[in-house]
């Protein structure tokens, strides 16, 4: 099944009961058993829903994994990876990455015995270097949140494979259209659904998916154990947003590129961080990985003055200042100060994430109107 027919018919099939080709809200807590274990395959919300289960079959193909499991949030989604461990594990993860992760890592679970090594993960040799016999969990984003870096998941996950350690890739900013990290030899997908999956800034939500099968069991009853689990009405708008996530992320892909060009350009621009670009230095990787380069972007203006980019952040009347990123609308993000501001101001500049770094989530507008905002907004 090729792609654009995948995303619309993937995981689901009309209701048996009324013919509706939409999949139905099953909003229930509880299903009827017909004798004590006896039941339709269901038996409490917490533990299955049949809306959440088309959810999971459609996630699971356009990621081209075997199984899939939705979560409350993207958050929760890692938080249930993190699970997997036990105190003394210790975690490889990026120098680069959203600020809720850094935040859950070294806040929550370094309390409770877990080492995380934060590392340039763009050099495979450093990543070996850092496996130690407690190394369990490799963790990684690419593109990364907010520097657009990029990490050869495949050469990662070859590592890794030798060392027996289980691969995460963080695949938000790329979204299964663009790339898939199992193809590539990663065990474990994590999405924040909220983004571009489901695509319309009306969702939270995460998933993970994999292909081994009892990989899949302790993740589900870390699921079903822990509970933090989407509703129906959620992975009803989710499924819906799936339907046209390879037209969105066509009309995303080509205004990102305009986008990222304009700025460039600008004389009042100092640099911009996109993986399109031949000279970004992982260009080849991202090339080879990803169908596209994506709709990610972020930029410093030559006068990075707080006061500059304050103006310019508050300036902008279609691109909306907020948290967030891949929906069909434009965003203007201030990590420093917003998605990353947990992690210690220290730990940012050094890993180069200066403050006045601003991020845009590119939208699905009319190009030449974008960059008239920004224009202006830059003044």
């Amino acid at each position: 099944m090729r792609d654009a027919t995948k995303y619309i018919h993937a995981g689901v099939e009309p209701d048996p009961s009324t013919g509706a080709i939409m999949t139905p809200i099953f909003q229930t807590s509880t299903y009827v058993q017909s004798a004590p274990g006896k039941n339709k395959g269901y038996e409490y919300a917490r533990s299955q829903n049949p809306t959440r289960s088309a959810l999971e079959r459609a996630l699971a193909v356009i990621e081209q994994g075997k199984h899939a499991l939705s979560f409350s949030s993207g958050v929760a989604a890692t938080d249930a990876v993190i699970k997997l461990l036990k105190p003394g594990d210790e975690v490889i993860t990026a120098n680069d990455m959203y600020g809720g992760t850094y935040r859950l890592f070294t806040k929550i679970y370094a309390k409770f015995g877990i080492q995380f090594h934060f590392l340039n993960t763009q050099d495979a040799s450093l990543v070996e270097k850092a496996i130690t016999k407690n190394t369990k969990l490799i963790w990684l984003e690419t593109p990364t949140n907010p520097l657009m870096n990029i990490t050869d998941i495949q050469a990662i996950a070859s590592i890794a494979k030798k060392h027996g350690i289980l691969v995460c890739v963080d695949n938000t900013f790329a979204s299964p259209y663009l790339q898939n990290p199992i193809t590539l030899g990663a065990d474990i997908v994590m999405h924040s659904v909220t983004k571009y999956l489901a695509g319309h800034s009306d969702v939270i939500q995460g998933a993970l998916i994999m292909n081994d099968d009892s990989l899949r069991e302790e993740l589900y009853f870390i699921q079903k154990s822990c509970g933090a689990i989407p509703g129906p009405q959620d992975c009803f708008l989710v499924l819906r947003g799936i339907k046209t996530l390879h037209v969105r992320m066509q009309r995303h892909c080509e205004n990102g590129e305009k986008i990222a060009r304009f700025l460039r350009n600008h004389s009042k621009v100092s640099k911009v961080f996109w993986p399109g670009f031949e000279d970004h230095p992982n260009h080849d990787i991202a090339k080879k990985q990803m169908k596209a380069f994506g709709s990610m972007l972020s930029f410093e203006l030559v006068d990075d003055s707080p006061e500059n980019t304050t103006r310019f952040l508050s300036s902008t009347s279609i691109f909306a200042l907020a948290e967030s990123l891949g929906g069909v609308e434009s965003l203007v993000n201030h990590p420093a100060s917003m998605t990353h501001a947990s992690i210690p101001r220290e730990e940012r500049i050094k890993n180069g994430l200066r403050d006045g770094l601003i991020r845009l989530s590119i939208g699905i507008e009319d190009a030449d109107d974008l960059m008239e905002d920004l224009n202006n907004a830059i003044g």
